[in-house]
């Protein structure tokens, strides 16, 4: 497979509500289709694995749910820089290591093959629960983000990678 010039991670849940926001998109995007060269998949909740695809991809896009106290559905984004500056766990537990530690230690991981730009684009979820449906909030919120991917990236075309 050639290189990709840009990844889209969605990172999340999809068995507790608005927590699957990020693979929810990722599938989203495999059906309305991504330009040549940009590449997405779903990272779900495992941190070293995220590390790991990020090697040698010039830009890549993380996308989670959040929960800060704002409106449900509201969209942050964060440049990655900002989150890696976030300590990393005091010990490295596959079961707790999250996308945001994965930041922090994968410069130090990656080395040369750390991508030259990562942005976290998070929605604001309004439900965690198990088995809990996708707020409507958050389900519009999926839309706007995928379309606004595909307008930074260009219109899609034929033969463009599908997301995993």
């Amino acid at each position: 497979m050639p290189q990709a010039r840009a990844l889209v991670i969605g990172c999340g849940n999809l068995l507790r509500g608005d927590d699957a926001a990020g693979p929810t998109l990722v599938h989203r995007l495999g059906h309305r289709g991504l330009p040549n060269g940009v590449r997405c998949i779903d990272g779900g909740t495992g941190g070293m694995d995220v590390v790991e695809r990020m090697r040698r991809v010039p830009e890549v896009i993380l996308v989670d749910a959040c929960l800060t106290g704002a409106e449900p559905g509201t969209i942050f984004e964060l440049p990655g820089d900002e989150l890696a500056t976030l300590p990393p766990p005091a010990r490295i537990d596959p079961h707790a290591f999250r996308w945001d530690h994965a930041l922090a230690v994968a410069p130090r991981l990656l080395g040369a093959g750390h991508p030259g730009r990562v942005t976290a684009v998070l929605i604001e979820g309004a439900t965690f629960a198990l088995g809990a449906s996708l707020s409507p909030a958050v389900d519009r919120a999926i839309d706007v983000v995928a379309e606004a991917l595909r307008a930074r990236f260009g219109a899609a075309a034929a033969g463009g990678a599908p997301c995993a």
